[in-house]
């Protein structure tokens, strides 16, 4: 949740500088961010859920 409050931040104030390509770059990043953070957890869930299947 940080990091999308940060990275909403810092894209606007990229953007409000005239810097749009810059803006993009931080919410790319910050996606990427999230997606590596989330990483564990999507591995758990489908550890969980092959430990179920005969």
């Amino acid at each position: 949740m940080g990091i999308a409050y940060i990275a909403e931040f810092g894209s606007q104030i990229c953007r409000d500088a005239g810097e749009g390509s810059t803006a993009t770059k931080v919410e790319f990043a910050a996606k990427l961010l999230v997606m590596v953070l989330a990483l564990p957890i999507i591995v758990a869930i489908l550890e969980s859920v092959l430990s179920l299947l005969p």
